[in-house]
């Protein structure tokens, strides 16, 4: 399985309610949609200050972008994921 497909996994686990696992998975990769994984797990979480450490690792991606909407947010990342395949 590539890094993308464990990502897209992590975003699947995420849309579906299950953190843990998701975030198991985005914490065993360190590239910028990993960490924009990671940040939005921890918005998810309601840990403002972690959030924001991951999203200052993304690359650009910000905290505020797309509020507290993180069905959307995920769906943006797992759009970002697929665009390449």
């Amino acid at each position: 399985m590539s890094n993308k497909d464990h990502l897209l996994e992590a975003v699947a686990l995420a849309q579906a309610g299950d953190w843990d696992a998701a975030h198991n998975i985005a914490q065993d990769y360190s590239d910028s949609t990993a960490n924009w994984i990671h940040a939005v797990l921890h918005k998810i979480e309601g840990d403002t200050w972690n959030s924001k450490y991951w999203y200052a690792r993304t690359g650009g991606q910000q905290y505020e972008a797309f509020g507290q909407d993180v069905s959307a947010e995920l769906a943006a990342i797992q759009q970002s994921l697929t665009a390449d395949l």
